[in-house]
């Protein structure tokens, strides 16, 4: 049976999904707003597909931007609730649940406030298990798809009339970034419902139990912080099978926020020997070695964690700042049709100036 998620579930989410971030992922302060609100206003239920009819729809809720403190940017919870009723509107038809496109930092939680208040269930499968830039990474392998489908977007700065609202229809690839420019437009972040579709493609094609998976890693972290920062980083590892493959101060931080909505460029951590540069694109997406040896690549997991073991976002890194560099390779982790599908590389390849494909669609 499904099950409801409670206040200690709030936490622990973000916690684990804070991992999963990979140094986007939105704001952990977001993240626990948008699921006190949720798990006080109504009762969130978590169901795995096995409890989900073939044909039930099934829509994705996404945070769409670059959250990483470089914009003026409002997001409410009733922004989440919004996007999905503009995605029933326009399907005619009830959403019977919602995946989330990656978890994060907020991102995990984006589905409950839906399910509390619309009665959508929150279906533990996720578009990629681990944060990523652009919504046709989380996309199930539509990105490449000639079909055309229904995306909604909600939210803005009110106080500079930034709030939009909109539902477009079209091939994934030609109606994303429609959304991102929204987003854009509406100062940086914006809540979206998109991509409904049946139940029985979501079980082939996405991360099934990616947010259960999220929820078992921030009960560990809650139950080694007793202990202090040794045992949760050491928790975070033995739970994900990581390891940390870099540590130092952090030398420089180059992120910029673009015209595109992402936040991108590297960091580079530590100096001589044990010197490492992370590539960033909203999240973390590849490490190299102080000889320029990749280390660490997308889909793998990268996160960044300062001396107590919690998750720094990418524009966090303050020069001089003390981490650690975690890494869970892609051989532990559950992939969806979205990791594999080449058509979602090249834009990500291009504004990074790096190969991530090779490595991303090797068996």
């Amino acid at each position: 049976m499904g099950r409801i998620l409670n206040l200690k579930d709030v936490e622990a989410a973000v916690k684990g999904g804070s991992v999963f971030a990979c140094g986007g992922g939105g704001w952990a302060a977001h993240g626990r707003e948008l699921g006190t609100l949720a798990v006080t206003i109504g009762r969130p239920e978590l169901v795995s597909m096995d409890e989900v009819p073939d044909d039930a729809w099934i829509a994705t809720a996404a945070a769409i931007g670059a959250p990483g403190g470089l914009t003026e940017w409002e997001m409410l919870g009733a922004d989440y609730v919004k996007a999905v009723q503009l995605v029933q509107d326009a399907l005619g038809a009830p959403i019977h649940g919602l995946i989330i496109g990656q978890n994060g930092m907020s991102s995990t939680l984006n589905g409950w406030l839906p399910s509390a208040l619309l009665g959508t269930k929150v279906v533990d499968a996720v578009g990629d298990i681990r944060a990523h830039p652009t919504g046709d990474m989380g996309s199930l392998g539509l990105a490449s798809s000639p079909q055309p489908m229904i995306q909604a977007a909600a939210g803005g700065n009110r106080a500079q009339n930034a709030y939009i609202e909109l539902v477009v229809r079209g091939a994934t690839a030609k109606v994303s970034p429609v959304l991102r420019k929204a987003s854009d437009m509406s100062g940086g972040f914006i809540a979206s419902c998109r991509n409904p579709v049946r139940a029985s493609y979501v079980r082939e094609h996405a991360a099934l139990g990616g947010i259960s998976r999220a929820l078992a890693l921030g009960e560990a972290i809650i139950a080694a912080e007793s202990k202090g920062p040794r045992a949760v980083i050491d928790a975070i590892c033995k739970a994900t099978q990581g390891t940390i493959i870099g540590s130092g101060k952090v030398v420089r931080n180059t992120l910029k926020y673009t015209d595109e909505a992402f936040d991108v460029g590297v960091v580079e951590i530590g100096t001589g020997p044990q010197r490492c540069l992370i590539h960033v694109m909203n999240e973390h997406m590849a490490v190299d070695d102080a000889h320029g040896v990749r280390i660490a690549s997308y889909p793998d997991v990268i996160t960044t964690l300062d001396t107590e073991g919690r998750p720094i976002s990418a524009g966090q890194l303050v020069e001089g700042l003390e981490i650690l560099v975690l890494h869970v390779h892609k051989a532990h982790l559950p992939l969806s049709s979205s990791v594999r599908d080449p058509a979602v590389y090249p834009p990500v390849e291009k504004a990074l100036g790096i190969g991530l494909s090779g490595y991303a669609l090797a068996v």
